[in-house]
């Protein structure tokens, strides 16, 4: 069967195309496993846990019995009572432990007579009989529990964790599991839990003893460079493995999910398409931006939770939202509980002990989210709608056109307004009004290195070809030489001769409208507002 990229769950070397994963399991293994650690690991929604877990068990099969459970393969009528969820937890023990070492059918009989009794055992005879198995087993046993955080807001499950902990403890005076590995999305020490009064004080316990799992989880450039090279070496499409590498990795940060996503569309979906009839046309910067619209226009699992937890946690939002369009900085801190919660999903991270968004696709699909909840309201976003078809030239959009008719559109709708008014919104209503004029065909995203309070590039990526867009709070002349000369910069990294600048102006004397400037051997055009 020949390989493909698999966006679908657990992946597999023979089935699917992978990145390397050897230098990841060893780490892991070294640093956790080898030392019998008790851990956890976090991550956002199809980071590869499951994947990783798995590969684990293999990768260290040879010196360890690695048992794998699953905690969704259990109903919700398994944590009504102790004795229902240890006879469940029992059964996947049992089908974990023959799947790796069915000719240790005799070190599973404890467990098998606690099934077999039918009476009310809870959880301390269920860690009794564990107990026993671990010390028969010919070899170290480790638990792995993947998506853990199911049951995490339930009592039994707490009381779990706390037997689990206190068998960890006193695994030298009785034998116990020599490894813990707990995976889920949520970080399960902070839901709420249906805790009784009087057993508050067991929140934390299962989680003092926890080593920091310190792995990272998402894919570098070169292992994306290691799955392209398998990927080229089976269909030689002429690809620059290399830049291709990059590329991807730009938009996704390495996102497992969104990586494998990218490559699927550029495998299964592009070719063919308008402007991609060859393979050598696919496999490009080109392509890949292909790939990122079809994948921005998807309906998909990540994309529904990250619209559903915008909407369960408005702090969160407003947060998001403050940092996109403001260009609010904010320090990294983990024990802010937004930071924390937006951590954990996977839509933020620290990078230079700032908060930013984690990649470019989770930011203009937070953008596509926050704008087009305004699209109908927004009297802006209604002028560019309207004359959509003038703002292109051929298949290409006439940004020169878009500046100026935004300069007239803006100052007739809302130049009476304050500063502090058009500070705070007037990001916001440009990329309003770009939306239509480039929706279905192009996208944007924002120049990480630029977003703040004062300064913000816009990348426009349009049927392959990118526009820079540099909107700023007008601070004086010399400021403005200053980023004048930061954009020559960027159109130097973009290999581009033209940009553009919008400046809001607060001057009571200012003069808008636009201007062309030409410095050595690049053009802008500045905006003013």
């Amino acid at each position: 069967m020949n390989r493909y990229f698999n966006t679908e769950g657990q992946c597999e070397p023979d089935m699917h195309y992978m990145v390397p994963l050897d230098d990841r399991l060893e780490d892991i293994r070294r640093r956790y496993v080898d030392r019998g650690s008790y851990f956890v690991i976090n991550c956002g929604r199809q980071y590869g846990k499951t994947t990783t877990l798995r590969s684990l068990a293999r990768y260290v099969g040879q010196d360890y019995i690695a048992l794998f459970m699953d905690f969704q393969e259990l109903g919700t009528r398994e944590f009504q009572s102790e004795a229902l969820f240890s006879a469940a937890f029992a059964r996947l023990f049992l089908e974990a432990f023959r799947s790796v070492r069915r000719e240790e059918e005799k070190a599973l009989e404890p467990v098998l007579s606690f099934l077999q009794e039918c009476r009310e055992s809870g959880l301390m005879e269920l860690f009794d009989r564990l107990s026993r198995v671990c010390g028969e087993a010919s070899k170290p046993v480790i638990l792995m529990i993947d998506e853990v955080d199911s049951a995490s807001d339930n009592q039994v499950f707490v009381d779990f964790l706390a037997l689990l902990r206190r068998y960890y403890l006193n695994r030298k005076e009785k034998p116990a599991f020599h490894c813990v590995i707990l995976a889920g999305v949520y970080d399960i020490k902070n839901l709420k839990r249906k805790l009784r009064p009087h057993e508050e004080h067991q929140y934390n316990s299962p989680w003092n003893i926890a080593a920091r799992f310190n792995v990272d989880m998402s894919f570098s450039v070169i292992q994306i460079r290691s799955m392209l090279k398998e990927y080229e070496r089976e269909h030689e499409t002429g690809m620059d493995v290399d830049g291709m590498a990059q590329y991807i990795y730009e938009y996704t940060s390495g996102y497992p999910y969104l990586v494998s996503a990218i490559c699927k569309f550029l495998d299964e979906e592009i070719p063919g398409t308008e402007g991609f009839e060859n393979d050598n046309q696919v496999w490009t910067a080109g392509g890949i931006m292909a790939a990122v619209s079809m994948l921005l226009e998807e309906r998909l699992p990540l994309f529904e939770s990250m619209t559903r937890q915008m909407e369960e946690y408005p702090e969160m939002r407003e947060m998001l939202q403050a940092i996109l369009f403001q260009g609010r900085r904010m320090t990294y801190n983990p024990d802010q509980p937004m930071i924390n919660l937006a951590s954990m999903f996977g839509y933020i991270v620290n990078r230079d002990k700032c908060v930013q968004v984690a990649n470019r696709v989770f930011e203009m699909r937070l953008y596509n989210l926050f704008l087009s909840e305004e699209e109908l309201t927004a009297v802006i976003c209604r002028e560019a709608q309207g004359n959509r078809s003038q703002f292109l030239d051929g298949n290409r959009p006439n940004m020169d056109l878009v500046l100026r008719k935004f300069v007239e559109h803006f100052t007739d709708i809302y130049g009476d307004n304050d500063a502090k008014f058009v500070e705070e919104y007037g990001r916001k209503f440009f990329l309003l009004y770009l939306k239509p004029i480039i929706n279905g065909t192009g996208h944007y995203y924002i120049e990480a290195r630029t977003r703040d309070a004062r300064r913000t590039d816009v990348i426009v990526d349009y049927l392959g070809q990118q526009y820079i867009v540099e909107m700023k709070i007008y601070h004086g002349s010399e400021y403005n030489m200053r980023g004048e000369n930061q954009l020559i910069r960027y159109l130097d990294d973009y290999h581009l001769q033209k940009g553009y600048m919008l400046s809001f102006n607060f001057n009571k004397k200012k003069e808008t409208g636009l201007r062309e400037v030409i410095l050595g051997d690049k053009i802008l055009i500045e905006a003013v507002v």
